[in-house]
C-alpha cells in the first residue's frame, strides 16, 4: 500500500489565468438574467464531465473533488447512467406520479426500500419502508417534517445548531448554521426548536471531549423538554449523522444513540437527514449505519439521482400507511427519467461503489491528516468515506483568521486545476465522486498541499 508521504510526489499542476475568455463571457451573461441570491463560489463553467473531472468552457481540466455538491456519486457522465435516461427518454419522459403509475417510479422504490435496514415491520405491505419520492433534499424535509406532525398529532420539531435541512419555509425554519440564510423571511414556521451538536472540535459547552455527548443529551432533555417545550409536544428531532453545512462534523460517540433513546422514552420520531451524508458516501450505505441505531424516518436526495432531481421520503411502514391519501403530493415526483437514472444509480453505489467510498475515503483521509502534521493552519481533519472536512485555523504571524485561509487555499486550488468548496465557517468539504481512485486522491492531496503553500507565501 502507498503512503501518504509518498503521494507527496504527485506534482500538482502550474496555476492557470481563471476564468479564460469564454468563461469571463458566459458569467456576464449569466448575471445579467440570474437572480443573485444564490451567489457562487469562483467563477468555473463548466463544459463537460467525466468520472471525476471536468473540463470548461475554455478547454481547462479540472479535479472535481465536490461533485456538484455530493450529488454525482458514480461521476460525471456514468455510461450506465447515461444510457438509463436516454433509453427512458425514448418511452416517456413524464406521467404525474401522485396521480398515476409507472414502473420506474415503483422499480427505483423498490431498490431504495430494499437498502433499508430490515425492522420486521411491514406486515401490512411486505416491506419495512415505503417512499414518497420528490425533486430534492428541502422537498423531502419538508415531507418529513409533515409526515411526523401528521400520523403523531404533534407540532414540535428539534433540530441543531449548525444545521442544514434546506431553505424552504419548514426546512429554513430548521436551518440554523447561518444568519444571513435565515434574514428577511422571519416569521419562520412555528413550533421549530434547537439544540446543540455533538461537536468534538468545537465543543458547546465548556467540557472535554469525552465529555460533549452527555452534556448536549444532557441540555436537550433536561433543559430543552422540561422548560421550552414538553416532550409530549414533540413529534419529531431531526439530525444529520454527520453534519454537512456545520464543517462536515462527525458527532462525539453516542450522541446520535442518545438522540434514539430520548425519543424512544418519549414517543418523539427521529428523522436522520441523509441530503448530503447517504447512498454510500460515508462508506456505507446510510450514515446512521455507523451509529447502529435505526431512524423512524429518512430524507435522501442529491446523491440518490448521480445527477437527475430527486428526492424522496422514507418511511418505516407503519408510520407511512398512516399518511393517508391527498394529505401530501407533489407533480414531479416519480418522473419516469429521473426515476430510471436513480435506479441506475443505486445499483452502482450498491455493487461497488460504497466499499470504494469507504476504502479511498480513508485514504485520502489519511494522507490529509499528514498535511494536518506538517501544517499549523490544519485545526482538525475529520469525516468518515468520501465526506470529509478539513477546518482551518488562524495562525501566529499570518494574518489570516481560519475563515479567510480557507476561503484562499479554496480559490487557490480552482487556479491549479481542483474543485473544492467550503462548508461551515472555516472548512473545506472533500465530497469527490464515489468512483475516486488512489491516483486520483494523489492528485487531491497534490493540488491542495500547492494551494496552501500558495496562501502562506502570498
Amino acid at each position: 500500500m502507498a503512503t501518504a508521504v509518498e503521494t507527496m510526489t504527485v506534482q500538482a499542476p502550474d496555476p492557470i489565468a481563471v476564468p479564460g475568455p469564454l468563461a469571463r463571457a458566459l458569467v456576464e451573461r449569466d448575471q445579467a438574467v440570474f437572480a443573485p441570491c444564490a451567489g457562487r463560489a469562483y467563477p468555473f463553467v463548466i463544459e463537460r464531465g467525466e468520472g471525476c473531472y471536468v473540463w470548461d468552457v475554455d478547454g481547462n481540466r479540472y479535479l472535481d473533488l465536490n461533485a456538484g455538491i455530493a450529488v454525482v456519486a458514480a461521476g460525471h457522465s456514468h455510461p450506465a447512467i447515461v444510457s438509463a435516461i436516454q433509453d427512458q427518454a425514448t418511452r416517456f419522459t413524464h406521467m404525474a406520479g401522485t396521480d398515476f403509475y409507472n414502473e420506474p417510479m415503483i422499480r427505483l422504490c423498490e431498490k431504495i426500500e430494499s437498502l433499508m435496514p430490515r425492522t420486521g415491520l411491514g406486515q401490512t405491505t411486505g416491506r419495512d419502508w415505503q417512499v414518497f419520492l420528490c425533486n430534492s433534499g428541502t422537498e423531502a424535509v419538508e415531507g418529513a417534517i409533515k409526515m411526523a406532525r401528521y400520523v403523531t398529532g404533534r407540532q414540535g420539531i428539534i433540530a441543531f445548531f449548525g444545521a442544514f435541512h434546506g431553505r424552504s419555509y419548514g426546512s429554513l425554519s430548521l436551518t440554523a448554521g447561518s444568519s444571513k440564510q435565515r434574514h428577511g423571511y422571519y416569521p419562520l414556521v412555528p413550533g421549530t426548536y434547537h439544540s446543540f451538536f455533538a461537536n468534538p472540535y468545537r465543543r458547546p459547552f465548556d467540557v472535554a471531549p469525552e465529555q460533549v455527548t452527555e452534556a448536549c443529551l444532557g441540555y436537550l432533555e433536561q433543559t430543552l423538554l422540561r422548560t421550552i417545550v414538553g416532550p409530549q409536544d414533540v413529534a419529531a428531532i431531526i439530525v444529520e449523522p454527520i453534519q454537512g453545512e456545520a464543517g462536515y462534523v462527525v458527532p462525539a460517540p453516542g450522541f446520535i444513540s442518545g438522540l434514539r433513546e430520548i425519543c424512544d422514552r418519549h414517543g418523539i420520531l427521529l428523522i436522520a437527514d441523509e441530503v448530503q451524508s447517504g447512498v454510500g458516501r460515508t462508506g456505507k450505505m446510510w450514515a446512521f449505519e455507523h451509529e447502529g441505531i435505526i431512524p423512524d424516518i429518512v430524507a435522501s436526495a442529491k446523491g440518490l439521482g448521480g445527477g437527475m432531481p430527486v428526492g424522496a421520503v422514507i418511511g418505516q411502514t407503519p408510520l407511512m400507511q398512516r399518511w393517508i391519501a391527498g394529505t401530501h403530493g407533489n407533480t414531479y415526483g416519480g418522473n419516469g427519467v429521473v426515476s430510471a437514472a436513480a435506479y441506475e444509480t443505486l445499483a452502482l453505489v450498491e455493487q461497488e461503489l460504497t466499499a470504494n467510498a469507504a476504502e479511498v475515503g480513508a485514504y485520502l483521509q489519511s494522507g490529509l491528516a499528514d498535511l494536518q502534521r506538517h501544517y499549523d493552519c490544519i485545526g482538525d481533519v475529520r469525516g468518515r468515506g468520501l465526506m470529509i472536512g478539513v477546518e482551518f485555523q488562524s495562525v501566529p504571524g499570518t494574518s489570516l483568521d481560519g475563515a479567510a485561509m480557507a476561503q484562499q487555499i479554496m480559490d487557490a486550488a480552482f487556479k491549479r486545476g481542483g474543485l473544492l468548496l467550503m462548508a461551515g465557517t472555516s472548512t473545506i468539504r472533500f465530497c469527490p465522486p464515489l468512483t475516486l481512485t488512489r491516483a486520483q486522491a494523489d492528485e487531491a492531496l497534490a493540488i491542495f498541499r500547492a494551494a496552501i503553500d500558495d496562501v502562506l507565501a502570498a
